[in-house]
């Protein structure tokens, strides 16, 4: 009885847990169907306004092209920040010594400083380099990644290192070694940085109001920010567009969720 009883608890906390979690993306949905009054009053039904809130959205902003934008920069600083991090991992954990043990807690160091003390200095760099309002500038500052490379290091440390020296004694150069050993092994743990990364690029909105400015070189996240700043947000528009914006994260997450999980925990296959 006491085991059932505990049992039907722990279902309870957990239902309550998962409905606090999800509820809000769900009154995004439903929020999106409905008006800006019936929003502003709490209403938690569908509405009628779907169409209508949709074609108002692209009245005012150019999807395709803000949808292009994002995809552009997200998916660019994630492959780039893929390889530096993976790379940059793997060098640190496998060729160990005194000194590269130094740089890298320098770098963990340097994940103290707050973005706002570099943005004046990574702004200064690009506006000599002449890549203000251009995806390049947006890109550039996220490829070298410390917490990424944190990441891949730690990971590496479960990298099984007799498949490393059965590579070598098959006569495997260290490129080889990372290229057809490391990766297939650790493709759970590319999976996961590749949500974390995408994600973090995709979202990102600080950086890009700051480089980005004009509305053709502009974000979604950004976009959705400037519905909201009207005089008076016609919150039903911005719903529609919040929930687009999430889509692809969404679906980003539930192809590679169980790999993960699985780069999360550090497991191999």
């Amino acid at each position: 009885m006491n085991r059932r009883l505990h049992r039907i608890m722990i279902y309870a906390l957990l239902s309550i847990a998962a409905f606090v979690s999800v509820f809000p993306f769900l009154w995004l949905i439903l929020g999106a169907t409905n008006i800006s009054p019936d929003i502003l009053s709490g209403k938690t039904t569908p509405g009628h306004a779907l169409f209508d809130n949709i074609v108002k959205l692209t009245q005012q902003v150019d999807l395709v092209q803000l949808f292009y934008n994002s995809t552009k920069i997200a998916v660019i600083a994630t492959a780039l920040t893929l390889v530096v991090a993976s790379l940059a991992g793997y060098a640190f954990e496998i060729f160990r010594s005194k000194i590269s043990d130094r740089i890298f807690a320098g770098l963990l160091a340097m994940l103290s400083i707050p973005f706002a003390a570099l943005m004046i200095p990574l702004f200064v760099i690009m506006a000599k380099l002449h890549l203000i309002n251009t995806h390049t500038a947006v890109i550039i500052p996220t490829v070298a990644s410390i917490f990424m490379i944190f990441y891949f290091r730690q990971a590496t440390k479960s990298f099984p290192t007799e498949l490393r020296d059965a590579a070598r004694v098959d006569g495997l150069n260290e490129w080889q070694i990372f290229l057809y050993i490391y990766v297939p092994v650790m493709r759970s743990t590319y999976a996961a940085a590749t949500i974390i990364i995408f994600m973090a690029n995709w979202n990102n909105y600080l950086w890009p109001l700051i480089v980005l400015q004009t509305n053709d070189t502009k974000t979604i996240t950004l976009a959705v920010a400037s519905l909201l700043s009207a005089y008076v947000p016609d919150y039903g528009v911005v719903m529609v567009a919040t929930t687009l914006a999430t889509l692809p994260t969404l679906f980003i997450f539930f192809v590679l969720q169980k790999q993960f999980v699985q780069g999360l925990l550090g497991s191999l296959k």
